[in-house]
This record gives structure tokens, sequence and C-alpha cells, in this order.
């Protein structure tokens, strides 16, 4: 059994996008007044509050007289935000994650609908409150018996409402397994290179739209917050982005779903996409080029259709080693893109040679579990790793403290 999601855009009546306002209003401001508490609590009083203390302070708030609007909408929501931000600390707390940040109204929002806030009838939804089923776009249909678990709205700063149905699919998703293993370099003049050496072209998808999404900047950057030509501007601004991060999104699934479907193992580099992205130089260059994602479905989409994905060690010198000999050189510039190997003059593609490389080895990784990191590097991450880990408690009052001065609900 699969979990997936199913995300579909949507159209709200004049009413259903009034309810739903308020909702996703009611949702920040019960998330950003639990936070403001959570955090008050620990830096006055080193105390720590969970998610069965702020559930009763959601009972007691909508009690108070100026809070009274909080009945007007779906009490389910207003829960899941709790559990949303009890799994945020979570993941601070375990160190995937940075200090919970208070949410914004410009960046939209999303309220999640469990079981008992939402009706599925004749494959139509019926949320809570609403008499009138969403009127849905389905660009495609859900598997057959499968009923959503869960219902998230979200509206994006563009203005877009969308809906995402959460199911379980019980069909059976292996595809027939193939001979064909390959490697991936990622790049950014190409975007993936193959150890068949085959080059895939990056899109660049930002610098598509990034003369216009310049100037559109540059008129919000003249407007005067609050007022309506503001909003209009930002609106624009807006558009701009998620025309960029919807085209790039399509272009990465189907690259992803082919190398899935024509592959029986993948082996890809295991990069730290977030340091990279500190070389402000190549910063927007790399994140265009969206190698983390590539990864993540690459992985996913793997899991559900019986093949193999391999990550390799990113510290592996797949650049700088010969493969045709195995001899290592010791410096390889960025701007060197060819290069013969001194040892048995082989001539390489930079790229190509890397794909060849990180292909051997994650097959030896998958065969005999060999690591392809070097020792001393291991071990001496190993101590560091032991020496400067911090516990829960000292990270969370370092980053209570950096925003105790800002906390407050918005």
């Amino acid at each position: 059994m699969v979990e997936k999601a199913y995300k579909f855009r949507f159209y709200p009546t004049k009413q259903q996008e009034n309810l739903l306002r308020r909702t996703l209003g009611c949702v920040r401001l019960i998330y950003n007044k639990a936070l403001a508490a959570r955090t008050q609590a620990w830096h006055e009083r080193q105390e720590r509050v969970g998610y069965v203390q702020t559930s009763a302070m959601l009972t007691n708030w909508k009690k108070q007289e100026d809070l009274k609007f909080l009945t007007e909408v779906s009490c389910v929501p207003l829960q899941q935000s709790l559990r949303h931000l009890q799994t945020a600390f979570t993941n601070f707390f375990s160190g995937r994650a940075r200090y919970p940040n208070f949410k914004k109204k410009r960046n939209g929002g999303s309220s999640e609908f469990t079981k008992s806030g939402f009706r599925w009838k004749d494959g139509q939804v019926y949320l809570a409150k609403c008499a009138e089923p969403l009127a849905i776009r389905w660009s495609r249909q859900l598997p057959p018996g499968c009923m959503p678990s869960t219902i998230t709205v979200k509206l994006s700063p563009s203005g877009r409402w969308s809906v995402s149905l959460r199911i379980n699919d019980a069909r059976n998703l292996k595809l027939k397994p193939v001979k064909k293993q390959v490697g991936i370099d990622l790049g950014i003049t190409n975007l993936l290179t193959t150890s068949y050496g085959e080059k895939v072209a990056n899109p660049k998808n930002l610098n598509k739209l990034h003369k216009k999404l310049r100037l559109a900047q540059k008129s919000l950057d003249k407007k005067t917050k609050g007022t309506n030509n503001y909003q209009k501007a930002r609106l624009k601004v807006a558009r701009i982005h998620a025309k960029i991060k919807n085209s790039r999104l399509d272009y990465t699934h189907k690259l992803t779903t082919q190398l899935i479907r024509e592959n029986q193992t993948i082996v890809v580099e295991d990069l730290a996409v977030k340091n990279m992205v500190k070389n402000h130089k190549l910063a927007r260059a790399i994140s265009d080029a969206n190698w983390g994602e590539i990864v993540r479905q690459l992985e996913y989409k793997g899991e559900w259709y019986g093949r193999e994905l391999i990550k390799i060690d990113r510290y592996f010198p797949s650049s700088k080693r010969c493969s045709n000999c195995g001899h290592v050189v010791e410096k390889l510039p960025l701007n060197i893109r060819e290069w013969d190997c001194p040892e048995c003059g082989s001539h390489h593609d930079r790229d190509i040679n890397a794909s060849i490389n990180i292909l051997a080895a994650g097959l030896a990784v998958s065969v005999c579990g060999a690591t392809v990191r070097p020792e001393e590097r291991k071990s001496r991450k190993a101590g560091a790793m032991k020496q400067k880990t911090p516990n829960s408690d000292a990270r969370e009052s370092r980053a209570v403290s950096r925003i105790a001065a800002s906390g407050g609900c918005q």
C-alpha cells in the first residue's frame, strides 16, 4: 500500500471563499498564539509547553469574548494546526529544522481537514460548514476504490486555491525489472549527465522570466505598503514566481519519471544543497536547477515502482578520478571541462567521467557494502559530531533568545 496525495485546483463560490479565508485566518492566529505561549513559557520560566497544554488553551481562547469568532469555523483545522506546531518543535529538538516561525498572512496559508471535517460523497468533497461541494477541476481521477483520509486546502500567495487529497493506494505499481543501470552527475550547464554519455540540458526556468520578474519587483518597491496598488503589484510578482515554480516542477516530474521507467538502478551523489547555496555566485543557478527535488522524487518514485536508488558519499572524488585506470588528480578546477589522465593518457569529459565513476561506486556500495569515503575524513567528522552536538535544551535556549524580542501574534 502506497500513500499518495493528489493535488487539484478548485474555484470556490463567494460564500465558500469567505468561510475558507476566515478559517485560514483562525488557523494562523491559533498557531501564532500557541507558538508565542510556548516561547514565553520557556523564556520566562524554563517551562516546556506541549500539545496537550496548547489544546487546553484553545478551549479557553474560544470562551473569550474577543475570540468568539473561532467558533464560527470548523474546529478540526484549528486542532490540526496545534499538531503541526508540535511536529515543528519535534523536528527542532531532533536537529532536523530550525525554531518554528510565526505564520504571515501574505504567504496565503493552508488548513488540514481530517475525516471528521469533511464528507466524501459521489466523488465530491463537502467541507465542514459548507453546503455545496468544492468546484474541483479534476485533471485526473483518483484510483478506483480509494477514499481520501485527509484533505488540505491551500491558498497560494498568487491567489490560487488548491486542494490536496491524501489516499492509500493499494494497487501494485511495480514495473517490470530491466537490466539498465545508470550513474547520474548533476550540474548547472547540463542539468544531468548519464554514464551512457547522454546530457540533459538545463531548462533554466528562472532565466526565461527573470527580466519580467525584475521589472515587477522594481514596480512593487515603488508602491506604498497597504495600498491597493501595492496589493496589485505584489500579486503580479507572486504570479510570476508561481509560473516559474510550476514550469520547474513539471519538468522535474517528467525527467524523473523517465529515468525511473528506463533504469533499474540509479546512482546519484548525496549532495549538500543547503551548504552549496551559501555560495552567492552560484546560489541562484543551483536553486533553479532543483537538484534536491530531483533526488527526492527519484527516491520516492523508486519505492513506488520497484526501482533502486543508491546515494554515494558527497566526498567521493568522482570528477578527479580517471574512470579507466583509477588515478586521482590533485586539482581539477571547475573551469576545466575536459582533461587527460597523466597515468594512462585517456581523454575525459569531466561530467561523463564523473557519472561513470558514480555508477561504479554505487554498484560497489550495493554489492559488497564498500565505503567510498576516505576513512580519515569519516573518523574526523564523527569525532567533531560527538564534540559539537548540543543538547535540545541548549539549542532551544539559543533559538528562543533570538526570537523572544520579536514574539507576537500576526
